[in-house]
């Protein structure tokens, strides 16, 4: 079965085809590595991380719900895990416990999973388009204390330059050429 299986029978079921799906079963739980992910939890579903899934995604009978995949994915961005590959070495039982599993499923799995939910075509941006109309709704919504509020994202990605001009982009980087030329001397 693997380290982290605790859940042994669910998983029996599921490889004989009588098991739709495991229960996501949160446990008590001490020390968990990457437990303070969890906070951001209910503002995850608040926004509506799994509100429309089971409508407009679905997968085959198995052991990992539906649920399961997209929480692991957003608490995978949030710990800021930057591949798939990296799951490799972290602890399956540990991150079970963070998705209501007994543990986090194999990197090989979770890409065949992944392939399904991606080869539905337009799932995605029916989705996001959803969850878009919602917000922008929920904003503009009459509501006097949303009135004037907006969304804003910041992926981190700093330029000096932005434009067609080449003017700021030479000055930007004579003042840079000038402050190694400085350090060195």
């Amino acid at each position: 079965m693997g380290y982290g299986t605790t859940r042994w029978l669910d998983r029996v079921l599921a490889s004989c085809g009588l098991l739709i799906s495991a229960d996501l079963r949160f446990v008590c739980a001490d020390d968990v590595p990457q437990g303070g992910v969890l906070c951001a939890l209910p503002a995850l579903l608040t926004e509506g991380l799994l509100r429309h899934t089971r409508r407009l995604y679905s997968l085959p009978a198995g052991y990992y719900p539906l649920e399961s995949i997209f929480l692991y994915l957003a608490l995978l961005t949030l710990v800021r895990c930057p591949s798939l590959e990296q799951t490799r070495y972290e602890a399956p039982g540990e991150w079970g416990k963070l998705l209501g599993l007994d543990r986090l499923p194999e990197v090989r799995t979770l890409r065949e999973k992944i392939g399904l939910l991606c080869g539905q075509e337009g799932r995605a941006t029916q989705w996001q388009s959803q969850l878009a109309k919602e917000w922008m709704e929920a904003v503009g919504g009459g509501d006097p204390e949303k009135e004037g509020v907006g969304l804003f994202y910041v992926d981190g990605h700093v330029r000096v330059y932005h434009g067609s001009l080449t003017a700021a982009l030479r000055r930007a980087t004579k003042a840079a050429l000038a402050r190694h030329y400085r350090l060195l001397g």
